[in-house]
């Protein structure tokens, strides 16, 4: 796919748009003011592969929290602001790498500059962020409703707002928990905005609908090479959102490396516990850096066949299971032994 070319916008250090790898976000769900807390959330999550982490900035407290943060992290801090214009001041001041704020609930127009003169002074780029849960009164009204219209004229307004005021270090976003409505409104900003984009659907849910719809959403938006940095946003721990996105770049090709896990659905031959053993294969293989395809099967009768187009693989049978390595059996082990030997491959391997 061709991506679309945008505005290169460094983040801390980080640099998105212009064609740069497309970056991996995600939010701390602890109190941020909670500075030992976050942290060590947000070390989990640098572990697990995020590449930028935003911060809620909900009171002062949490603003001044990211200074001390900051210095414990790795990775750029985003803080996401709403309602009060002081606390965006507050959090650049104390180091936010980038703010996400919504101008339209900021209020006045001079706040909104006071935002944007602090962050031309700080040089951060600022997310102007805009739900479709947000949509002016005006928008709604002109178009019948919320719209992928909408939602991209209420956007656009905002920018133009901070371009006016002297300022385009920015990142747009645009989200609305309406899958199909969400791509349609990343296909018409694509067309009309320079800048790099943030994309996500928002609110899409819990574990197992979260994850369908944001592979949907962000699957057909990627695909047309529109995107510059993504969050799989679920109701859940946050480094199941890292896994998720994780898994949609790589099967999109935007991203390689990694051991990729594949394993067969099981039926009426299975004779061991594989759904339990490919969630520990999975689990495992996260701590190794390696580019290659690792096979999860649940029988002998199919299982070496099917595991001939991976590197490793292993395939169950009644009470033990093989090892197989480049579509050759190497040996057979006990089935409790499986996940062992399926390491020890790992720990050699290339040598």
């Amino acid at each position: 796919m061709t991506r679309k070319e945008t505005k290169v916008i460094n983040i801390g250090g980080r640099k998105i748009g212009g064609g740069n790898p497309v970056a991996i976000q995600s939010m701390t769900n602890t109190k941020t003011e909670d500075v030992e807390s976050t942290v060590a959330q947000i070390l989990a999550l640098e572990k697990a592969g995020c590449e930028i982490i935003r911060c809620a900035v909900p009171n002062m407290e949490a603003a001044q929290a990211l200074q001390e943060i900051k210095k414990q992290i790795h990775i750029p801090l985003v803080a996401d602001i709403h309602f009060d214009y002081r606390l965006a001041i507050a959090a650049i001041e104390n180091g936010a790498d980038k703010i996400r704020i919504n101008p339209g609930n900021i209020g006045s127009e001079d706040r909104v500059r006071a935002v944007v003169e602090k962050a031309k002074e700080y040089e951060i780029p600022i997310r102007v962020g805009v739900n479709s849960g947000s949509l002016e009164k005006n928008l709604l009204e002109k178009y019948g409703g919320v719209t992928a219209e909408g939602i991209v004229e209420s956007a656009l307004d905002k920018v133009h707002m901070i371009e006016n005021m002297g300022y385009d270090n920015l990142v747009v976003s645009i989200k609305s928990s309406d899958v199909m409505m969400c791509v349609k409104a990343h296909e018409l900003i694509a067309k009309k905005c320079p800048y790099p984009l943030h994309v996500g659907i928002t609110e899409s849910g819990t574990l197992l609908s979260g994850n369908i719809k944001s592979s949907v959403g962000l699957g057909i938006i990627l695909y047309q090479g529109i995107g510059d940095t993504i969050r799989v946003s679920l109701t859940g721990d946050p480094l199941e959102e890292i896994k998720s996105a994780k898994l949609i770049l790589k099967a999109l090709g935007l991203r390689k490396g990694g051991i990729e896990v594949v394993s067969c659905p099981t039926c009426g031959r299975t004779k061991i516990d594989l759904i339990g053993l490919a969630n520990k294969v999975e689990t495992m293989v996260a701590e190794y850096p390696l580019d290659i395809k690792v096979a999860v099967m649940g029988c002998v009768v199919n299982g070496p066949g099917e595991a001939r187009e991976a590197d490793l693989g292993i395939a169950g049978g009644i009470g033990e299971g093989l090892l197989i390595k480049k579509g050759e059996i190497i040996r057979k082990v006990k089935e409790d032994e499986l996940l062992d030997a399926l390491r020890n491959e790992l720990e050699h391997w290339g040598e």
